[in-house]
């Protein structure tokens, strides 16, 4: 899930999200204007020393939502929701992981869902809201995202790109919603609209509807797979579609 896709995690397992700017692509650090959005820590740190290998957020004390591709194989995991997480100091939950058992690993898969259901409730974080069914159909095309997350903070060209972390939890927003479909809504992400998004990294990550004056503390959807140097479209999977609240039921009440 580090540059393998998406930033999401992959491309179908990270995002494909990398960037000449942020861990959220043209974004900057969130600080706490979202702290219910965390950190899927790795079971060891990556080469460069970070731990952060996706996002999530936190729908319920207990439970919290990220991508079935950021799946590690095992039953146990960490999360943290430091807005800069140093692994000496930071603050961690375990929880079990459990992912959509209908998701096969594809890239167009329709289920790739996961939560986190922590040993103890978080205390002193107020989770995020889903959407009701069906509420994402008819957005406009002018409809306002927030995405948050710990993906690449910055991306070098030499031979190749190279994307660098920073475990520090970024925002970045976009007002230009390219298509919606049965499972996805494709966001754009491209610097010269003013538009930002995530990136690797960010996958299972947030976007929340609206921004600005018109941010909300729901999670439209979750950040899964985009282009490859994180520049053109977030690719998100929906929360209001019958197979998300299928799967969301069975840990959250739903609105």
């Amino acid at each position: 899930m580090r540059a393998t896709i998406a930033v999401m995690a992959a491309v179908g397992l990270l995002l494909a999200f990398g960037g000449t700017a942020s861990a959220v692509v043209y974004g900057q650090p969130d600080g706490q204007d979202h702290p219910n959005v965390g950190a899927l820590l790795a079971p060891q740190a990556y080469s460069d020393g970070t731990w952060a290998s996706c996002s999530g957020t936190l729908i319920s004390p207990t439970v919290f939502l990220t991508a079935a591709h950021c799946d590690w194989g095992l039953s146990r995991m960490a999360v943290t929701f430091d807005t800069n997480y140093v692994a000496s100091t930071g603050t961690t939950h375990w929880g079990t992981w459990h992912a959509d058992p209908r998701y096969r690993g594809a890239q167009s898969d329709p289920y790739d869902l996961a939560v986190v259901v922590f040993d103890e409730p978080v205390g002193g974080i107020t989770p995020a809201s889903l959407p009701a069914a069906d509420a994402l159909s008819n957005l406009p095309q002018t409809q306002a995202f927030t995405t948050v997350g710990y993906g690449a903070q910055s991306v070098t060209i030499d031979h190749g790109p190279t994307f660098h972390y920073a475990d520090i939890r970024y925002e970045g927003t976009s007002d230009t919603l390219f298509a919606i479909n049965k499972a996805w809504l494709r966001i754009s992400m491209n610097p010269t609209l003013g538009d930002a998004a995530g990136c690797y990294g960010d996958s299972g990550g947030p976007n929340f509807l609206g921004a600005g004056s018109t941010a909300t503390n729901i999670v439209a959807a979750t950040t899964v797979t985009g282009d490859f140097m994180c520049r053109a479209t977030n690719v998100v999977y929906r929360l209001d579609t019958p197979s998300a609240r299928s799967f969301l039921g069975q840990y959250v009440s739903l609105p």
